[in-house]
């Protein structure tokens, strides 16, 4: 279970905004320019991220998003699941041969069976807010750094 481009991008703004959030609102352009991230594009996945509640998005002189709720309470299985919907119910095969599962398993079916589940185990545990803490130091290691 990898996510799309999408997700990535989510990943990024959400991480953002817990980062700079700080009781104001954020504009898409700021974090699309910050992360390299095609405005458009990013306009597309906001919209898809307030319509599952995970931000809220105002419009006007003083728009801009905000996280819907404290960076602690989501998760980024949440961001995945908003933006690329639930892991299909037959998954594909990691190297391209039709379906995968236990009874018809493929030759890399049980090593990546193990690497989905800890990856959908990992994506489930952790927290914007970890992810933002994470982010803010590196960048402070990165500033001693230079």
């Amino acid at each position: 279970m990898l996510y799309s481009k999408s997700s990535e991008y989510a990943i990024q703004a959400m991480i953002y905004l817990a980062v700079y959030q700080k009781d104001t609102r954020i504009m898409v352009h700021k974090i699309a320019s910050e992360y390299d991230i095609p405005l458009y594009f990013l306009a597309k996945i906001v919209q898809t991220l307030s319509k599952h509640h995970l931000i809220r998005s105002f419009r006007g002189r003083n728009g801009g998003i905000k996280l819907n709720k404290p960076a602690n309470d989501i998760r980024v299985i949440d961001i995945v699941y908003a933006v690329d919907g639930p892991p299909p119910e037959k998954e594909m095969c990691v190297i391209g041969l039709d379906e995968c599962s236990d009874s018809v398993a493929c030759p890399l079916h049980n090593n990546w069976k193990i690497i989905k589940e800890n990856i959908r185990v990992l994506l489930g545990h952790e927290n914007l807010e970890n992810l933002a803490n994470e982010v803010i130091r590196k960048r402070e290691a990165l500033r001693l750094q230079a």
